[in-house]
């Protein structure tokens, strides 16, 4: 376990060198702790396609992180969270701000509440809940994903989700021209960041729509 965990470091690094992103050896260890977990439940509960820790270190946890320059606000909401992708590795190295991950799927909350109790995060509250029947108490200043099929979808079943001030980022591959186009009416593109993952095929972009004024 200690080799693999030396070899995830030293990969971690390697991505972070290529990117303006930095985190604290605390939080180091806890990314790699996370892969690990994630590798360990994967194998009996299939929460990702990714088998290869190495791999996802790229393709989960640098991959998550690049999003985290963009975030702007203190309460966020994951939603289809999946395994915690991308909200627990933005708790890790955002720990000033407050994430809810939102799966309708018990075996990857269960996960997710694995990882949080392990890690001792306390900016993380997982929610087993379909998105249509999830009530906040609070309103968030930024809805995030990476699951949904199409912008219409995660607009119009998150609708209720962000705050009057608050903002959809919707991690895309390619640069979603279509789906753009069919924005409903009280809703506007605020910007799109193209963002650059080390060693990642494909394009990634950063989609992030607003409330209309």
């Amino acid at each position: 376990m200690e080799n693999m965990k030396a070899q995830l470091k030293s990969t971690l690094d390697r991505l972070l060198s290529q990117t303006e992103l930095s985190v604290s050896d605390l939080q180091r260890d806890q990314l790699v702790t996370l892969v690990t977990l994630l590798d360990k439940w994967n194998k009996a509960f299939n929460l990702t396609s990714v088998r290869d820790p190495d791999a996802m270190v790229g393709r989960h946890i640098v991959d998550s992180l690049v999003v985290g320059p963009y975030l702007s606000g203190r309460h966020f909401i994951d939603v289809g969270t999946g395994p915690g992708l991308p909200g627990l590795p933005l708790a890790i190295a955002n720990p000033d701000k407050q994430f809810v991950l939102l799966d309708s799927l018990g075996k990857r909350i269960r996960f997710i509440r694995m990882v949080i109790h392990q890690l001792g995060l306390t900016n993380v509250i997982a929610v087993e809940s379909r998105v249509e029947a999830y009530q906040p108490e609070q309103k968030f200043d930024g809805v995030l994903s990476r699951a949904f099929a199409s912008l219409d979808d995660m607009v119009s079943w998150c609708a209720d989700l962000p705050a009057s001030t608050g903002r959809f980022l919707a991690l895309k591959g390619q640069y979603p021209e279509q789906e753009l186009q069919t924005l409903p009416a009280h809703l506007v593109l605020d910007k799109v960041h193209s963002l650059v993952v080390p060693e990642q095929d494909g394009d990634r972009h950063l989609v992030v729509i607003k409330l209309a004024k």
